[in-house]
């Protein structure tokens, strides 16, 4: 591995530390040496570089949270470690315990490349849940969040834009922000240009420039069934039509594309986001998989566990054996996250450190062979001190008048809209 990341003694990166950190990490963490930044730092370090995506690591462990961050720092790149909301259900990080794990670990390891903590998938599905939201957003940023995910795409147009609009003051203004249009749910139910640019206009209107915005192009989230995956195409004209907003692409359910389709990509479309996460947790039990960490299954259609790799083979068939008795399924084994995370830690350091390893070596691949991300993190410091501050600010500006987006329009305007939303599910991470 290669990379020149800074010391910790370096006096750029403690001028980066005393300067890039929002004032919600240094309350929390007046004494840390984690550059922990906005995730507006991570967008605009990989839109320098061009052509270049900053894996979203899903912390589902702490043992994942470890081995990208060791990855990270081994190829100078920077890095979001994030939990969506769902995942807090059936993991043992979630939104307020996420950061103080990244802080600690970037403190004990001595990490000095920038990282953004990501609430993703902060799910809207019904106008009810807006009042309850509004409570929780700013816990969550109290929390050590630095970067979040709107994702009111469960509801239809106009009520995904109006949520966006009345939560955007529950967000700080330096975060980094994300929005999504189009459910995550395979090749039904397309994002189209048309939607995308209502929802990402009707924000401009209100002030609102959101870093990212995430697509329905063809993923599923979990382990992919098929090959059919991302389209490309569909992503690249969409991503060209909001060009006079300069927002970027976030990637989801990257964990079933191939490398050639995730490379294709960084290259064709504005993408700077990509969410990696079952691939990271089947990686680090020491299942096997694909080279871009797709679980690979035995001709009874069972995981292929190596001997030598991720958990003990007792563990391994403790988890099997819980699996079973609650009836899971192979895309139900992300519940295992929770019940056996004590488990896992109370393996013996070799068990643990084999876990770590795997997780770091994929995640440096994908990381400097796939999204092209090495030397990263020197662009964003490089940025960070330019502007001595945590908040390089919005990369777009307000050109749609505010009187074409009001409640009244909105809903006029959306009744226009022409789109097939796929078919109805659960299709949460």
């Amino acid at each position: 591995m290669s990379g020149t990341p800074l010391k910790p003694t370096d006096p750029d990166f403690l001028k980066a530390v005393s300067v890039g950190r929002p004032p919600n990490i240094v309350r929390l963490f007046p004494n840390s040496k984690a550059l922990i930044v906005s995730g507006k730092y991570i967008d605009q370090a990989m839109l320098s570089k061009g052509k270049a995506i900053c894996m979203a690591a899903n912390g589902r462990s702490h043992l994942v949270i470890r081995g990208a961050l060791r990855a990270a720092q081994a190829a100078n790149s920077v890095l979001i470690i994030e939990i969506a909301k769902s995942e807090g259900t059936y993991c043992p990080v979630n939104f307020w315990n996420i950061a103080r794990q990244v802080d600690a670990v970037c403190n004990e390891l001595g990490i000095t490349v920038p990282v953004a903590v990501h609430a993703d998938h902060y799910g809207i599905k019904s106008k009810a849940d807006i009042e309850a939201a509004a409570v929780e957003i700013p816990t969550i940023f109290e929390a050590g969040i630095t970067s979040i995910a709107i994702d009111a795409s469960h509801m239809p147009d106009a009520d995904n834009l109006l949520a966006n609009i009345a939560l955007n003051p529950c967000v700080p203004a330096w975060a980094g922000l994300e929005t999504e249009v189009g459910e995550i749910k395979g090749k039904t139910g397309l994002s189209t240009v048309e939607e995308a640019l209502f929802l990402i206009q009707g924000l401009n209107a209100h002030g609102i420039f959101p870093d990212w915005i995430a697509l329905n192009n063809g993923t599923t989230h979990g382990i992919e069934a098929s090959d059919s995956g991302i389209q490309v195409e569909l992503t690249r004209s969409i991503h060209e039509a909001l060009t006079p907003y300069k927002t970027s692409g976030a990637q989801h359910g990257t964990s079933g594309n191939s490398s050639d389709r995730l490379r294709e990509i960084a290259a064709k479309t504005r993408t700077t986001k990509a969410n990696v996460a079952t691939a990271l947790q089947m990686i680090g039990w020491g299942l096997e998989v694909n080279d871009y960490g797709n679980a690979i299954l035995d001709s009874d259609g069972e995981f292929i566990k190596i001997p030598t790799e991720g958990v003990s083979e007792a563990v391994w068939q403790e988890m099997k054996a819980y699996a079973a008795k609650n009836g899971w399924k192979k895309g139900d084994y992300k519940k295992l996250n929770l019940p056996f995370e004590s488990r896992i830690l109370a393996q013996p350091a070799e068990i643990r450190e084999r876990m770590t390893a795997r997780i770091e070596r994929f995640v440096y691949h994908m990381l400097v062979d796939v999204f092209n991300a090495r030397d990263t993190a020197s662009m964003a410091i490089e940025m960070i001190l330019k502007n001595q501050s945590y908040d390089p600010g919005p990369k777009a500006e307000r050109i749609e008048d505010p009187a074409d987006w009001t409640s009244e329009r909105i809903l006029e305007k959306a009744s226009r809209i022409h789109s097939d939303k796929g078919a109805a599910g659960n299709f949460d991470d």
